[in-house]
């Protein structure tokens, strides 16, 4: 669990550190979001954010890159890096601090710092976010806490084999028929690691992918004749062949974020946020009602409309496909930036 550095007060309940989800920073805008992380668990952001922002004029190209951004921006962050990010209900001893608590219009979006004081001896120590376009969470500031022994057994990280693929998928569209916000991120994340290990050369989509959101994710590819076929490989598949032109779309493990590596082969390997990855090599479900007991095998289920063959209404999350080409050093390479180039004018992002 986490205590305040300075008092030792407990803030939060006892958590297991997992993979940063993501879609962490890339939500609908004018929408409410349910919390980022699951309950009990943590993660950290190895990146700087969150305030002091500084305008990219006056920062230049190479305090920038320090920053871990690469490609020019509006602003680039100051903040902390290794924010400890936690579900606010497993927030502990802490109290709002009204006068930092505003926000753009539904909730408290963090513009003002650190707005959640320790209960024991006052300091700022985290900030709760819930406006719209932000999913609900809680940001621990690094100086401000220390990790201690929570007395609970550690939870092992499982290994790749041990890992149960139907709980980790996440279908493309909610139960009540909304679409999935994280796929809408996490789709666009692996396309720009998709671009960057192409050398931004054109590339044709695996077919579960392609008959998914082929159509809508076409502009933020290059186009041409496909120099490199990308695939899906992971654990519990047949390990492709390794050959030239190959690149392997592999899901990012939900504990470490390591991306999963073929056991021999030099193509390489993009990640895919393990839920998208999970539903587009599994079988798919014959009906998005819950329901108890089992069908014989390859029986439908006649609650169940087959929808279209290509899902037409996915709109990727355009700042997500930006962002985190911005944040690959790769992108610096020429061949990559001219890709850059031609294509941040109109179109996708």
């Amino acid at each position: 669990m986490f205590v305040c550095a300075g008092c030792g007060t407990e803030l939060t309940a006892p958590v297991s550190r997992v993979a940063l989800p993501v879609h962490t920073h890339y939500g609908a805008w004018e929408e409410l979001h349910p919390p980022l992380m699951e309950p009990a668990t943590y993660a950290l952001d190895p990146r700087p954010t969150g305030p002091p922002w500084r305008l990219w004029d006056d920062v230049g190209e190479e305090l920038a890159a320090e920053q871990g951004v690469y490609l020019p921006q509006y602003s680039v962050s100051f903040g902390k890096r290794d924010r400890i990010v936690i579900a606010p209900g497993d927030s502990r001893g802490t109290a709002l601090i009204p006068e930092k608590c505003e926000g753009y219009c539904m909730g408290i979006d963090g513009r003002d710092g650190p707005n959640l004081a320790c209960e024991g001896c006052g300091r700022p120590v985290a900030t709760r976010m819930d406006d719209c376009g932000l999913w609900q969470a809680v940001w621990l500031e690094p100086d401000r806490v220390r990790c201690v022994p929570s007395g609970l057994p550690a939870v092992p990280v499982p290994d790749w084999d041990e890992l149960d693929l139907r709980t980790c998928a996440v279908a493309p569209v909610e139960l009540d028929g909304s679409r999935s916000r994280r796929w809408e991120a996490a789709v666009p994340v692996a396309l720009a690691h998709l671009v960057a290990a192409c050398a931004g050369r054109p590339v044709e989509l695996p077919g579960p992918l392609a008959d998914l959101v082929g159509d809508t994710v076409a502009g933020y590819l290059p186009a041409g004749p496909p120099a490199f076929t990308a695939r899906l490989a992971g654990p519990g598949r047949p390990v492709p062949p390794s050959g030239d032109g190959e690149v392997l779309l592999v899901p990012r493990h939900p504990v470490t974020g390591e991306p999963w590596r073929p056991p021999h082969g030099t193509a390489p390997v993009v990640p895919l946020d393990i839920g998208v990855w999970a539903h587009l090599v599994l079988p798919a479900e014959t009906s998005p009602r819950p329901a108890t007991g089992t069908l014989p095998e390859g029986v439908l289920r006649d609650d169940y409309v087959v929808p279209p063959h290509r899902w037409r209404w996915f709109y990727p999350h355009d700042r997500a496909f930006s962002d985190t080409l911005a944040h690959l050093p790769d992108i610096r390479r020429p061949e990559l930036r001219a890709y850059y180039d031609r294509c941040s004018g109109p179109g996708p992002y």
